[in-house]
């Protein structure tokens, strides 16, 4: 069976290695971009974590210093409410660095491998 031109369609076990090839490139286009993201949310795991624990560590200096500065300066009788007075700041400021953390957390990780998976699965769906 040959065209008006004078090629012949191509065969069946060509348009099947067609499609093989094409699905691999595909699959190896995804990957490689899963590998990226996975390399990019470990390195943003990791600096969030060291940025975490040097702020928690000068937190706790700072807060340690300011408090018994406060704490000493006001007479002796005065020094269990103020101490009370900084214990209600410090979790006040707890709960709001909690919900930060909790914010922070909600990032969804491989965001744009999840679109492109979902973009070729549409587009495989438009084809049928």
């Amino acid at each position: 069976m040959e065209e008006s031109n004078g090629h012949k369609p191509p065969g069946l076990f060509r348009l099947v290695r067609q499609l093989a090839s094409t699905s691999l490139g595909i699959l190896q286009n995804r990957g490689e971009l899963l590998a990226v993201e996975w390399q990019e949310e470990r390195a943003r795991l990791a600096e969030l974590m060291w940025r975490a624990l040097g702020f928690i560590c000068l937190a706790m200096l700072t807060a340690v210093m300011v408090t018994a500065t406060v704490i000493l300066i006001f007479p002796e009788e005065k020094r269990v409410y103020v101490a009370a007075a900084f214990a209600v700041l410090y979790l006040a400021g707890a709960i709001v660095a909690w919900f930060g953390i909790r914010a922070q957390l909600k990032h969804e990780s491989f965001s744009e491998s999840i679109k492109q998976v979902k973009k070729d699965r549409e587009w495989i769906e438009s084809i049928k």
